[in-house]
């Protein structure tokens, strides 16, 4: 891949990642129209630890503090189970559908852009719906709800679906506030994002060669550093304006991905 395509897949990695928009939906048909790919599309995969990291960075003096109280406190014990219990789901459907996954899904543009289309739809309802919610503090959730949401997230093994958008939706119907799922989303981001990583070095490290690892590591610090900006503030903005901004962009990417899909093939 030339530095260009390095450049902007690793800034979608990280501005992408952790909104509900599908981070692989928008490097897949980034990659598809512009005419450039990885083998076995690993790129597009490894280069997710630069947003690992991002949100490590973030959240770090939480998760120290976690980790301390985790021997003595049983809230925190709860919580941790808790994103346990949500990673296992997809972690199990992920080892067990990765070639289909990589192989089948990964190369079929049309899905991507009616997931993209179809999740910005489902989006915009949950977004409106009178929902009454019950959690207000992402670390309040039980290990049964937790649970619930992390088979939710299975749901964006399709590309374009979105991890953190199925996850909140799943949140959000099961009631958390906005603010919750999103958060509640980030931490399990965590072990879900690193199991893919590792997983897919594992099945693809032979065939990176030298010019393969310059170009992850270049979309790592790009992915690092948008990833950093997104994860400080987005929080926020879900508490000032909700979901529609992301659904809107959803429908906005899907249908010029499906026109252009129709139009040129």
């Amino acid at each position: 891949m030339s530095t260009w395509h390095v450049i902007l897949l690793g800034l979608l990695e990280g501005l992408t990642e952790f909104i509900p928009v599908s981070t692989t939906g928008h490097l897949l048909l980034a990659g598809h129209f512009l005419g450039f790919s990885s083998p076995g599309k690993s790129f597009e995969v490894l280069i997710q630890l630069g947003a690992i990291l991002a949100l490590l960075t973030v959240y770090a003096a939480r998760l120290w503090q976690m980790l301390l109280d985790l021997p003595r406190d049983p809230a925190t014990r709860r919580f941790v189970l808790a994103i346990v219990l949500a990673f296992l789901p997809a972690a199990l459907v992920g080892v067990l559908a990765h070639g289909f996954i990589k192989k089948v899904l990964f190369e079929t543009p049309m899905l991507i852009c009616v997931s993209l289309i179809v999740g910005g739809i489902v989006l915009l309802i949950v977004d409106r719906l009178p929902l009454a919610p019950k959690l207000d503090e992402a670390s309040a959730i039980s290990p049964l709800t937790a649970l619930k949401i992390g088979a939710c997230q299975c749901l964006a093994m399709i590309p374009g679906v979105s991890r953190s958008g199925a996850t909140i939706v799943g949140g959000m119907l099961l009631g958390l506030s906005k603010r919750a799922a999103a958060e509640f989303s980030f931490f399990l981001a965590m072990p879900t994002m690193a199991g893919a990583f590792a997983y897919d070095l594992y099945k693809s490290y032979a065939s990176l060669d030298a010019a393969a690892i310059e170009s992850i590591a270049v979309g790592f610090v790009l992915a690092f550093v948008s990833g950093v900006i997104v994860v400080r503030y987005l929080l926020q903005f879900v508490a000032n304006y909700g979901f529609a901004p992301f659904a809107w962009w959803r429908i906005l990417v899907g249908g010029a991905g499906l026109g252009a899909l129709l139009v040129l093939g």
